[in-house]
């Protein structure tokens, strides 16, 4: 078991006269703390307070938003560079807040990620993803192919992972070749040897596996060669500068050769204008998705999908 700590400060008499106050910004320097990250620690101030009781009030609505069906899944086609045909889509979870209106996961992910509802969301996704593709796919919709969905650190921690995705994909009727799942390279550098077990066991029910944000972290090129992933997905941070840093073009055809090398599809994220997209069909890149393709879409609004460049 690996335990991780979060410690908010409160002094007498500066953060409170009485022992009520003093718990009370104690606990509001404890969650901004645990929103820094694990092992932090902060001393309260008076713009803590506010802010805490914001975070609080969103966290607890967060718990209701999957009771009320106020969650919502888009879908961002990723695109064949060279023929141009969709191969696939990854599923995006958005909040459809109240009163805040559509709410993008930065804003709610990292407080379901230290509440602990980061599982019960990624299981909603995981099912939802999965039903909307049966329902595609009966549909006579089958030129969307797989369906993407992101994997959380806590979520590929679990031991009972394979378990869940099997039981989804029985409870839902899809078949695994139409189900993609994707782990960051830091979640999967965590423990690798334990990764390898995990991806293994996904791979051979038949799951298409990616790498995800590839670049950011610190994979070994021993460990990318082990893993039993399909795909490595070029973060939009390379992406992004390939036509005014050579630095950034060069890393990207290196990576991209790389996976070539071992076998390995690549997905370029963050695709945003046609001079990115010529750099990448000239290297020989296999898909990519962005805004030059699309904005991730509504589950009706994918179904009629046409890729217009």
């Amino acid at each position: 078991m690996h335990i991780t700590s979060s410690i908010g400060i409160s002094l007498y008499p500066d953060d409170g006269s009485n022992v009520s106050s003093l718990l009370k910004n104690a606990g509001a320097a404890m969650y901004h703390a645990k929103a820094q990250g694990c092992n932090s620690y902060c001393q309260f101030t008076s713009d803590l307070s506010r802010d805490a009781m914001d975070r609080l009030l969103l966290e607890n609505q967060l718990h209701q938003a999957l009771v009320r069906d106020e969650l919502v899944l888009f879908y961002q086609p990723q695109i064949n560079v060279q023929s141009g045909r969709m191969i696939a889509v990854e599923a995006l979870v958005r909040w459809n807040h109240p009163e805040h209106g559509l709410l993008f996961p930065d804003v709610f992910i990292p407080m379901a990620e230290s509440s602990g509802l980061i599982l019960p969301l990624g299981e909603w996704v995981l099912r939802t993803a999965c039903r909307q593709m049966q329902v595609w796919h009966a549909a006579g919709l089958t030129h969307i192919n797989r369906v993407a969905i992101n994997l959380s650190a806590r979520q590929f921690e679990q031991l009972t992972l394979p378990a869940l995705v099997a039981s989804v994909l029985k409870e839902t009727q899809l078949d695994a070749a139409h189900l993609e799942l994707e782990i960051t390279e830091s979640a999967a550098m965590k423990n690798p040897q334990r990764s390898i077990e995990i991806l293994n066991t996904l791979r051979n029910m038949g799951i298409t596996l990616s790498l995800d944000d590839f670049g950011t972290g610190h994979s070994s090129l021993t460990y990318l060669k082990l893993f039993p992933i399909t795909t490595l997905k070029i973060d939009k941070s390379f992406v992004r500068d390939i036509e005014t840093d050579h630095h950034a073009a060069e890393i990207c055809a290196s990576a991209i050769d790389l996976a070539h090398k071992l076998g390995l599809n690549v997905v370029a994220e963050g695709v945003e204008n046609a001079g990115q997209l010529l750099f990448l069909r000239n290297i020989k890149c296999g898909d990519a998705q962005g805004y030059l393709f699309s904005r991730p879409l509504s589950s009706a609004d994918l179904e009629n999908f046409k890729l217009a460049l």
